[in-house]
């Protein structure tokens, strides 16, 4: 990164955290989260009895890093966890949360991410928000791809185009305007031009944005950011391809299908149809990807038998009592709802889930798993099911 952008982050450690509220509250998100990470990188069969050695790279002031660590202390999971960040601003106030949570076995290091194999290899890293803002965004790809083991996975995300309506002209209007001045000026002059803007702006009438409203460190890391890069689904696997890593999935695998919203759509390779759900939707601020070294990406195991299934940010006996009652499963994400028609008689393999069931005890015969299978499509489609062995 730049001088300037290293500024940016000793002035304003994004995203704005308060240690203290370590004590209250886990932020989680994806990636980063464990039975994810298994459900898209190791076919919800990686042996967690094994040390996961993880990078952080870009940690900022430590979402990911908090969740991925306290996410496998609970689960009593084996981990070495490195964390790696040019700010040193932003590394105190991950040391600190990390402090708050009494979470052991974690290396902070201040450093670029370039130099990730420095540190490796790695069973894990994560990247988020970090890779769009590097001069030469492929360099850091392919680091990261130099720094991962042989049967490793990535986590990460970058920013995306059309849900990012009107960042770009501002940002480049501000930076023509304010860039001599110090962060905290910039933000302050910033802020003023912001009011006098007119309504129509397609940045104001952008309803998916907030960050600015969150905070100063928000509003400068959406406004005011000196090196900021979206990247369409397909720039993103391209790059991917280029460091010598497989797309493996995305958390929310249905929004890249374009099926419900074109009839009779030509045939294309897989790529190209992400590409074409993420022009007609126009929503995705980001995308959030998991990948693999080439050739070596594995599906997750939808239907087998020793999968086991967990349930994200579900009450399994609440969604049992809504399905029972022939309400179906009903999943709002981006700004679009998708409803799906289940049977009834799936509340009883819903109430089954609890992260050590194998959908074998779940769903025994061939008429469970059939209807089981509308259950996988609905819920691993939207990211609320995942299959891992981390319990």
């Amino acid at each position: 990164m730049t001088d300037t952008v290293r500024a940016q982050y000793e002035a304003f450690p994004y995203p704005e955290r308060k240690p203290t509220d370590e004590r209250k509250r886990l932020i989680t998100g994806s990636p980063s989260l464990p039975v994810e990470m298994d459900h898209w990188l190791w076919g919800g069969a990686r042996d967690w009895s094994q040390p996961l050695r993880a990078l952080v790279a870009g940690g900022g002031t430590g979402d990911a890093l908090i969740q991925l660590a306290q996410k496998l202390a609970d689960a009593e999971r084996p981990f070495d966890i490195t964390y790696l960040d040019l700010s040193q601003a932003s590394r105190r106030i991950a040391e600190k949360r990390a402090e708050v949570r009494s979470l052991r076995n974690i290396t902070f290091v201040t450093g670029s991410l370039l130099d990730a194999a420095n540190y490796g290899p790695f069973d894990y890293i994560d990247c988020c928000g970090v890779l769009h803002h590097l001069p030469e965004p492929q360099a850091g790809f392919d680091a990261l791809a130099g720094a991962l083991a042989p049967d490793g996975g990535i986590g990460l995300m970058v920013y995306a185009p059309h849900g990012r309506a009107g960042v770009y002209p501002l940002q480049d209007a501000f930076n023509t305007v304010l860039k001599d001045l110090t962060p905290e000026k910039q933000l302050k002059r910033a802020k003023r031009i912001f009011d006098r803007l007119p309504e129509a702006h397609p940045f104001k009438r952008n309803m998916r944005l907030v960050d600015h409203r969150n905070g100063d460190a928000g509003f400068y890391d959406l406004l005011l950011h000196s090196q900021d890069r979206p990247f369409t689904i397909t720039d993103l696997v391209h790059a991917l391809n280029a460091a010598g890593l497989d797309y493996a999935g995305s958390p929310e695998p249905m929004l890249y299908d374009p099926t419900p919203l074109v009839d009779d759509i030509p045939d294309m390779d897989v790529c190209a149809l992400m590409q074409l759900a993420e022009d007609l939707r126009g929503t995705f601020k980001t995308h959030v990807a998991y990948a693999r070294p080439k050739g070596r990406v594995m599906s997750p195991p939808l239907g087998e038998p020793d999968a086991v299934p967990h349930f994200r940010d579900i009450d399994a006996g609440a969604l049992a009592g809504h399905v029972a009652n022939g309400q179906g499963i009903t999943v709002d994400t981006a700004g679009e709802t998708f409803s799906f028609d289940i049977p009834a008689d799936a509340a009883t393999l819903i109430k089954r889930v609890d992260g050590r069931r194998a959908l074998a005890e779940i769903a025994p015969s061939q008429s469970d798993r059939a209807v089981w299978s509308q259950v996988e499509a609905a819920l691993c489609g939207a990211g609320m099911m995942h299959y891992s062995r981390l319990m």
